[in-house]
């Protein structure tokens, strides 16, 4: 009877000591260390594989421990992605997250696509995101090849993007938002989807209001993106302007508006000079009557609602005080008062520059 005792003992005790082994191998290799490291986990990668990759990477405490829970922890729907680990983490959480496909620990690069951002803008912010330089995202979102497959995907892409006013074809047409890039080799073609494909989703909500304003897309953007040019993403104000606009190109006047004369010189300046008004370009609505030929920047959904539901009011001028403030007029003689009441100075102009 002792020696049955004894052996039952010693095999409590191997059990429990098993036990101790397996459970403590799978804890966390440091865990005060909580620096991150980033994991590359491939398509069709098996739990077995992934224990090697994490291993490698420093997170395994124990190799055979960790095994043994890979081929029992019914790790079913491991997940492709680069995560983000730290040590302190143990293994069965990893593991867990993996299988997940985790957001929240899933390596993500942001790219935010400012509102009111041209294309030479966007471009630039984010040559410092994926490999390509500035130049070659421009490249592609000119080139007419890559364009047309576009035009064929999404149906607010129209052939008139191609004309050959047309500054940047996709000028107004990238919607402004923070992306994601969750695969750490992002491609310009996959962030370009992203950006369209928000658009679409945007537009789309908006096609029936876009189609009784008789406003076409092109049109519609070309306008928004004036608004959003001039101030618009004050929300109280973006109405007003908005209606401003319309009633002018209702009384078949040109809009005049400085934005478009900047972006035809590819400028940003509140001092336009006489000079510059006399560009000649299809973008300048000092020189041309009607809309600029295409958009002038990013439009958000803040202004295209303001030109979906523009405040309805008699005003033909608007001014932008160096204060901040929207003055309104009906007539040019009020329009002057206004901005006789507040000149910019010099001062004023140059902190604007700085801006």
């Amino acid at each position: 009877m002792k020696k049955i005792l004894a052996l039952l003992i010693v095999v409590v005790a191997a059990v429990t000591g098993g036990l101790f082994w397996y459970l403590n191998g799978l804890g966390p290799v440091e865990s005060s260390n909580t620096e991150e490291i980033t994991v590359e986990i491939p398509e069709g990668s098996g739990a077995s594989g992934i224990v090697d990759i994490l291993d490698n990477d420093g997170l395994v405490k124990n190799r055979l421990c960790a095994k043994i829970n890979a081929r029992i922890g019914g790790y079913d729907t491991l997940q492709a992605n680069s995560y983000v680990f730290n040590k302190s983490m143990n293994f069965r959480e990893i593991m867990g997250i993996i299988n997940t496909g985790d957001f929240q620990y899933v390596s993500k690069k942001t790219f935010v696509m400012k509102d009111g951002a041209t294309i030479p803008q966007a471009a630039k912010a984010l040559s410092e995101i994926i490999p390509e330089s500035e130049d070659e995202i421009l490249s592609l979102w000119g080139d007419k090849e890559f364009l047309n497959k576009q035009i064929e995907k999404y149906w607010f892409l129209d052939k008139v993007i191609l004309g050959e006013d047309i500054m940047y074809p996709l000028e107004g047409y990238l919607f402004p938002d923070t992306y994601y890039l969750t695969d750490s080799n992002a491609s310009l073609e996959e962030v370009t989807t992203m950006m369209l494909d928000s658009m679409d989703k945007v537009l789309t909500e908006k096609r029936s209001q876009i189609e009784a304003s008789g406003f076409t897309v092109h049109e519609f953007l070309s306008l928004a993106s004036v608004v959003t040019s001039e101030g618009g993403t004050v929300e109280s104000e973006a109405p007003t302007i908005a209606g401003v606009f319309i009633n002018r190109l209702n009384n078949d006047t040109p809009l005049q508006s400085d934005v478009t004369v900047n972006y035809a010189l590819q400028q940003k300046r509140v001092d336009v000079s006489l000079k510059d008004t006399e560009t000649n370009s299809k973008y300048n609505t000092y020189k041309n009557k009607g809309l600029p030929v295409g958009p002038i920047c990013a439009v958000p959904e803040l202004d295209m609602d303001a030109v979906l539901n523009y405040e309805k009011t008699d005003y033909l001028f608007f001014y932008a005080t160096p204060e901040g403030e929207v003055l309104y007029g009906k007539t040019s003689e009020e329009h002057q008062k206004n901005i006789d009441a507040h000149p910019w100075t010099e001062e004023d102009i140059a902190n604007s520059k700085s801006e």
